[in-house]
């Protein structure tokens, strides 16, 4: 069994989390215990003074992991921003190492560690570090979640071949339906369009609103 994966999406709103909880509670299910984690995350609403990660707060929910929440995620930004610019209009600096030590925790507690990042593959965390970087350094199977519609086939290639010029091994993609409308030609066809011409196996097409993750999960658990 791969002992974790490295959430990505092929741009921002493509339902990352949805599906990362989702995932988490299918693992946990099935007695695996699974960690959590969103190293950075922009957008937080602020509750009694203090902010609230609710990406973070999702997938803890999901894994039913009981780690301290600044273990789970280290940053945590007001501004609805890339990490390195969200961190820059506070004046604070994301620190590389405070990442490291985490992910380095939970992978010792847990069996199996999904990892969310922020937005696309390409997004900043500093200045000279995006996330494309840390997944390279984290060595975890990238899970790629991208959008059904017109437009898809152009970011999903072009985050696969960043992906495999930085020679970060795929899991495969993942088709997030979030809207209740009625599928076009482009949701029918670009899935099957995206796997023909990358050689990345779609491991799942999610329904809107769907609850049930046990499949995906168990391709990803069987992945050596």
């Amino acid at each position: 069994m791969i002992k974790g994966i490295f959430i990505t999406g092929t741009d921002t709103g493509v339902g990352k989390t949805f599906v990362a909880a989702g995932i988490a509670r299918a693992l946990r299910a099935r007695g695996i215990g699974v960690g959590v984690m969103k190293p950075a995350e922009t957008g937080c609403r602020s509750r009694h003074g203090k902010l609230i990660p609710a990406d973070a707060m999702a997938l803890l929910r999901g894994s039913e992991a009981t780690d301290p929440l600044d273990v789970v995620n280290p940053y945590r930004f007001r501004a609805p921003l890339a990490p390195m610019v969200a961190a820059h209009q506070e004046g604070r600096a994301i620190k590389l190492r405070k990442i490291r030590e985490a992910f380095r925790l939970l992978t010792k507690k847990h069996e199996f560690l999904i990892v969310e990042g922020a937005g696309g593959i390409m997004v900043p965390l500093t200045s000279r570090t995006n996330y494309l970087d840390l997944a390279a350094e984290l060595r975890l199977p990238v899970l790629l979640i991208a959008r059904p519609g017109l437009g898809t086939i152009n970011h999903t290639l072009l985050t696969i071949m960043a992906l495999r010029a930085r020679r970060v091994p795929i899991a495969g993609t993942v088709f997030n339906h979030s809207t209740d409308g009625r599928q076009g030609p482009a949701e029918r066809t670009n899935p099957a369009v995206i796997e023909r011409l990358s050689g990345v196996p779609v491991l799942e097409q999610v329904r809107y609103g769907q609850k049930d993750f046990d499949a995906l999960a168990d391709r990803l658990v069987k992945m050596r």
